[in-house]
C-alpha cells in the first residue's frame, strides 16, 4: 500500500496516512451536518499519524470527530479502540486517488441528489453493525 499525504485549510494539521481500500459516501445526519454534504472519507486503519494539533469531538459512543482547531477544516472519524480512522477524502493532497466503492446511511440520503453508479449502499444498521460495540 501506498502512503499518501493531506493537511487542513490552513496547513496547521498535516498527516500521513495509508489508506486500505476506496472512498466511502456518509448520508447518515451526522456526516451532512459536518462537511455540508455528503462526506467523503477514507479507511486508513490506524496508520494516520497527526504533525500538529487536533481538537475532538466525541460523536458517539464508540468514535470521535477530529478537526484543526484554527480554521476547522474536519479531517477524521476516529473509532474508539483505534483500529478505524477515516479520513476526508478532500483533505488529501491527490484525493482523484481514490474511487467510490461504497454508499453509508443510505436510508438517510436526501431526495434532492444522487450519487450516479452502482455500488453497495448500506443502510445505517448495516454500518453501526460493524463500527459499533456490541450490546450486552
Amino acid at each position: 500500500m501506498t502512503t499518501s499525504t493531506g493537511r487542513c485549510l490552513c496547513g496547521a494539521v498535516t498527516f500521513t496516512a495509508t489508506p486500505r481500500r476506496g472512498m466511502h459516501a456518509c448520508h447518515c445526519d451526522t456526516c451532512r451536518r459536518l462537511s455540508g454534504g455528503v462526506l467523503f472519507s477514507v479507511d486508513c486503519g490506524d496508520s494516520v499519524k497527526v504533525t500538529g494539533e487536533v481538537a475532538t469531538y466525541a460523536s458517539s459512543d464508540w468514535a470521535v470527530r477530529q478537526f484543526c482547531p484554527t480554521c476547522g477544516t474536519g479531517l477524521f472519524w476516529r473509532s474508539n479502540d483505534g483500529t478505524t480512522t477515516m479520513v476526508s477524502a478532500q483533505a488529501f493532497d491527490d484525493p482523484a486517488a481514490f474511487a467510490l466503492e461504497d454508499e453509508f446511511c443510505i436510508e438517510s440520503k436526501p431526495a434532492t441528489y444522487a450519487l450516479a453508479g452502482e455500488r453497495p449502499r448500506l443502510t445505517t444498521d448495516e454500518l453501526y453493525a460493524r463500527f459499533a460495540p456490541p450490546q450486552d
